[in-house]
């Protein structure tokens, strides 16, 4: 199926907000992403996102719709060379191979054009299929963190999983030979 990804602009706050309303997306997700989701959310969240500093942040587009999100934010101080990794997809696209490849081309375009050593994600433990898209994309699980994480009032566990500058490379390498 094809897709681009996109910089965010206000033309896509009808899709997000279509696009991101579902409880399947939200319950993958911390609770800071709203649910319902309504205009209004995707309208702020495209606001943010042009003004977003030290954040790299890009639709999913399909035909003209934004069916999912990435983003990458820079951590600060001692830790700025690491990149907080996330995403989401609307369900009607999943099981296609589409977040892979954006996973691959968000994370690509993160260590040629930005100053970053290494990227990271942290997932509730459940989420099988975002550990399979990182696992594909070259990630390796560094930890599992118990009770880490507060979801609509319950303590879950998490897990850590990350991919530096050179293993990217060895494996970009692998995939073009």
């Amino acid at each position: 199926m094809e897709f681009s990804l996109q910089e965010w602009r206000e033309g896509f706050a009808p899709s997000l907000s279509e696009s991101a309303d579902d409880i399947r997306i939200a319950r993958m997700l911390r609770d800071g992403f709203p649910h319902p989701y309504t205009l209004r959310d995707a309208e702020a969240f495209i606001a943010y996102t042009r003004s977003a500093v030290r954040e790299l942040h890009r639709a999913v587009v399909i035909e003209g719709r934004a069916v999912g999100a990435l983003s990458l934010t820079k951590r600060r101080g001692a830790y700025n060379g690491s990149a907080e990794l996330g995403y989401w997809l609307a369900p009607d696209y999943w099981g296609f191979g589409i977040m892979t490849e954006a996973v691959r081309l968000l994370i690509g375009e993160a260590f040629l054009w930005h100053d970053i050593a290494r990227v990271y994600a942290e997932l509730f433990t459940d989420n099988l299929a975002s550990r399979r898209v990182l696992e594909k994309c070259g990630f390796r699980m560094e930890g599992l963190l118990p009770q880490s994480v507060r979801k609509g009032g319950a303590l879950l566990d998490s897990c850590i999983y990350g991919l530096t500058r050179e293993e990217w490379k060895k494996n970009e390498d692998r995939r073009r030979q």
